[in-house]
């Protein structure tokens, strides 16, 4: 007889009547526990050589030892010594567990569970009752005997697969960890219910983005990771290099103390004095601990002096590193990309970039994915407007594609989320203002003191953008022609040369989450503002190439993936929202 092919739990319980039409059939069902409670039958207590036994008193320690797998690897430690409690309620362990489990089981495929049926006579109850077992059972779906939330349950027949776990170092054994315990558990965390929403709606994402541009006559294509070019500063990538000099690490010491030691050694002491004068001590006692402080001071001098005489500027000869010249990882795939445009008419990307961040990090990772398009013959309004169609399309991707999921963090984390993805998905055009008009709604606001400034030429900051899209106007917005000063050397110039063309898509609650260009075409003007922003001309020689030959006005934009699943999933960390982020001094796994 043919074996059955595994289903998936959310092909069973994932209709609109929880699954109660399959009632009567024979399923494959894997998964991992959940959650569980037994129900005792009568029970029989076995000794070492099988025979039966009195029934121990206890009850209640049975009763919590059927519930909570945890307390027997608790008593295992009690034990240990030979303690007499221990004693005793290990002998209750030592009792085959025998009752009807009920086992709630997900195999990530949706938010619900499926409730499974398990009878001790079939398997030891002890090795499926911990959270986070996984399994793998056959057996008939039958309506759920007792009302409450499940429907339908499967009645177990077959135990095909069990993985058992340590509930003392598993470290999902708890319930309703925080987002925050499970950051640490980066391998594990995917497994809650939580964590898994959000991958499936990346996941869902990710489809979509395929499917906006594939519809739409775009061509996908790959950019390199590692990359040459260098539109920012060379202090903002992350280097590629074989190159490695020791000596560029080594830390100035004396007498075995390093700078870092005694700056932190000053801290105490200037704190120490403090403490001291405010308790009223004698003034000896002041006295010499500011001797103290005036020697560490005089050592820190110092040794800041002599690391000063170490720092040489040191020229590396990039021509024997691996790649002959200075190489980096992309923070940004959008110039390459623009070469492919120049070919295929229409390309996109969906890819990482790599960034060094310091700042924000509940906002900002080292590595990000993003969503780059490009296309010819093509302006400033056409790039908007089909960015505002592509996000649109990726919010309704959601709403239609894993509705479950959406409902499940709205409920638990921001119930305010579905409200915002409904602003983008509203009928009409999103507003659209130009940088001067939003400086000068920004200058009217007089009930909300910014701590930056609000001036024409400034960068908006991440308040006044905010400020824009949750209070202003309360849905997401688009705000176009910067000054040329905040935006990229690349950037067309627009006829009044203050400006450029480029716009900025801002959300609700994250800010900016899609930018876009429109390329300078103009050979003279690309070259110009090379110059001008202090960017060396050699190194963009294959861009300029670009213009020299066969040049076409062409306009693109970036989406930032990560930031696109923090807004519509209600998060305000985007470190919840990537399955392994990378930050500064964090990069587990």
């Amino acid at each position: 007889m043919d074996s059955l092919k595994r289903s998936q739990i959310k092909s069973i319980v994932g209709s609109e009547n929880g699954g109660a039409q399959f009632v009567g059939q024979r399923v494959l069902v894997g998964g991992w526990v959940k959650s569980f409670h037994v129900k005792p039958k009568k029970e029989v207590a076995v000794d070492s050589g099988g025979t039966d036994v009195a029934p121990r008193d206890l009850k209640c320690a049975e009763a919590l030892f059927l519930k909570i797998p945890l307390l027997r690897c608790i008593v295992k430690i009690l034990n240990l010594g030979g303690n007499p409690v221990g004693e005793k309620l290990e002998a209750v362990m030592q009792k085959k567990m025998e009752g009807i489990a009920y086992l709630r089981i997900n195999d990530g495929s949706c938010v619900n569970h499926l409730q499974i049926v398990l009878d001790s006579d079939l398997y030891p109850l002890e090795q499926v009752t911990a959270i986070g077992t996984s399994v793998l059972l056959e057996g008939v779906i039958e309506q759920a005997q007792t009302e409450g939330k499940y429907i339908i349950e499967l009645k177990v027949d077959k135990v095909l697969h069990v993985g058992p776990v340590n509930p003392i170092k598993y470290p999902l054994s708890k319930s309703r960890l925080s987002l925050e315990a499970i950051r640490v558990h980066p391998h594990f965390r995917a497994r809650t219910t939580t964590v898994a929403s959000v991958m499936r709606i990346r996941s869902i994402l990710t489809y979509a983005v395929h499917k906006f541009f594939q519809e739409n006559d775009f061509h996908h294509v790959t950019m390199p990771v590692i990359t040459t070019t260098r539109s920012q500063d060379h202090q903002t990538a992350f280097h590629i290099t074989q190159l490695l000099s020791s000596s560029n690490h080594e830390k100035t010491q004396v007498d075995g103390v390093t700078l870092e030691g005694i700056q932190a050694a000053i801290k105490e002491k200037t704190k120490r004095i403090e403490e001291l004068k405010r308790s009223d001590s004698n003034k000896e006692a002041v006295f010499t601990a500011e001797q103290d402080l005036k020697a560490a001071n005089e050592l820190a001098q110092k040794l800041e002096n002599e690391e000063k005489k170490m720092k040489k500027v040191v020229e590396v000869d990039y021509s024997k590193d691996y790649f002959g010249c200075e190489a980096h990882l992309s923070v940004d795939p959008g110039l390459h990309l623009e070469s492919y445009a120049c070919a295929l008419g229409a390309v996109y990307l969906l890819g990482p970039v790599f960034q060094p961040v310091e700042q924000q990090l509940s906002k900002n990772l080292a590595e990000m994915w993003v969503v780059n398009a490009e296309q010819v013959f093509a302006e400033l309004e056409c790039a908007m407007t089909c960015a505002e169609d592509c996000l649109k399309s990726l919010s309704n991707s959601i709403m239609t594609g894993c509705p479950d999921d959406i409902k499940f963090l709205s409920t638990r984390f921001d119930n305010k989320c579905m409200n915002r993805i409904h602003a983008v998905l509203s009928e009409g055009p999103l507003p659209r203002v130009s940088y001067t008009e939003a400086v000068e709604a920004l200058q009217k606001v007089s009930d909300y003191p910014f701590a930056t400034k609000v001036e024409w030429g400034i960068t908006l900051s991440e308040e006044h953008r905010r400020y824009l899209a949750d209070e202003l106007h309360k849905r997401p917005i688009i705000v176009y022609n910067y000054p040329k000063e905040v935006k990229p050397f690349y950037s067309r110039l627009n006829d009044d040369n203050k400006t450029v063309s480029a716009f900025d898509i801002i959300l609700p609650k994250v800010g900016t989450v899609v930018c876009g260009i429109q390329k300078e075409e103009r050979n003279y003007m690309i070259s110009s503002r090379i110059k001008e922003v202090g960017l060396k001309e050699e190194q963009f020689d294959w861009y300029l190439d670009l213009r020299r030959h066969g040049t076409v006005k062409h306009a693109g934009f970036q989406i930032n993936f990560d930031q696109l699943v923090m807004f519509l999933t209600g998060f305000g960390d985007i470190r919840d929202v990537v399955p392994f982020p990378r930050t500064k001094n964090e990069a587990k796994c």
